[in-house]
């Protein structure tokens, strides 16, 4: 299989092109170095302005969607300690969060002295998603070349559950720990826009719906709440922040974070996601990874060797994915 010579890329990735000397378009196409330094300067100070008009405004300053991963872990150090922001972490529990996850999340939000809520969803009800999601597409071809239809499905939910309750105590900031390949520069803090959320939420919403019914409607905002005044900001600090994943290990071991074992090597949470990328690959021929791993590795947060050991070398726990299959009743 054909893969870009500087990012990691394959040639099955959609709307991948290559020059004569094995350079894909995505790279072709990435402004540089130098231009993203300036872009996450210009981000880090509208950031700092953006923090100055809203806090002390709420209870709370900020949301976080919290995993407990390394990367949302390290996003509350940031937003704790050095924004000096009053966080209320949000946990969506899927029924897959591992152990050593959830003793993290414990542990962390007690050492910075944060408030913790976990959202429990109805696992029965999410089995019939997860599970449709192993057999049926769900989601528009775009929406499939970042994440795998079960992981889809999962963030949506934990979208929309982060904005209701941001809504519902008036929280401006919504803050999400997406790494920088993740989350392009120019889309880490936007004003949420109602009725282009709208939208959104119907892209997640109405192919759960179609599965499960009216049920799945308590996890979406209402028309009436599309009508609010408060919506917030969406803010990802790690877009314009420096990244370095040694370093932010090494940071988040001092708060009590342990790196959880038997994961593959693009989780650091949860016990889905080797079963969901093995899916991914079968049925669309790359990894779901790739294109935010590409990204990294075009930044240079991260060495091709690396992206490519996490991407094509990637060794998932068998065990796990066994277990996974059992609990979604796919054998």
């Amino acid at each position: 299989m054909k893969i870009c010579i500087r990012c990691v890329l394959p040639e099955t990735f959609p709307g991948i092109r290559f020059n004569e000397e094995g350079v894909c378009n995505f790279c072709l196409d990435f402004k540089g170095e130098e231009a993203l330094k300036e872009e996450k300067e210009e981000y880090y100070h509208k950031f700092q302005d953006l923090i100055k008009q809203v806090k002390g405004k709420s209870d709370y300053d900020a949301t976080l969607a919290y995993s407990g991963g390394k990367d949302s872990t390290y996003t509350l150090y940031l937003l704790k300690s050095v924004f000096k922001l009053r966080v209320l972490t949000i946990t969506f529990d899927n029924g897959f969060i591992s152990e050593q996850a959830f003793k993290n999340i414990r542990t962390v939000c007690e050492n910075l002295a944060v408030d913790s809520m976990v959202f429990k969803a109805d696992f029965q009800l999410l089995k019939r998603i997860f599970s449709a999601g192993i057999q049926n597409t769900m989601y528009s071809p775009k929406a499939l070349e970042r994440a795998s239809t079960i992981c889809t499905s999962c963030i949506g939910l934990v979208k929309f559950t982060n904005l209701k309750i941001a809504l519902e105590k008036k929280i401006p900031l919504m803050a999400w720990g997406w790494s920088p390949g993740q989350a392009p520069i120019r889309s880490s803090i936007m004003r949420i826009n109602p009725a282009l959320f709208k939208s959104t939420q119907e892209m997640y919403r109405k192919p759960m719906h179609d599965l499960v019914g009216d049920e799945i409607n308590r996890y979406f905002l209402t028309d009436e709440q599309f009508k609010s005044r408060d919506f917030p900001y969406n803010v990802s600090p790690l877009a314009f922040m420096d990244y370095d994943e040694e370093k932010i290990v090494n940071k988040i071991k001092e708060l009590g974070w342990l790196i959880p074992t038997g994961l593959d090597a693009n989780s650091t949470n949860c016990l889905l996601n080797s079963f969901s990328n093995q899916l991914h690959i079968q049925k669309h021929g790359f990894h779901p990874y790739a294109f935010e791993i590409a990204g990294m590795v075009r930044m240079k947060v991260m060495s091709r060797k690396e992206g490519m050991e996490k991407i094509y070398n990637n060794q998932n726990n068998e065990d796990i994915v066994t277990s996974v299959r059992k609990k979604l009743n796919f054998i």
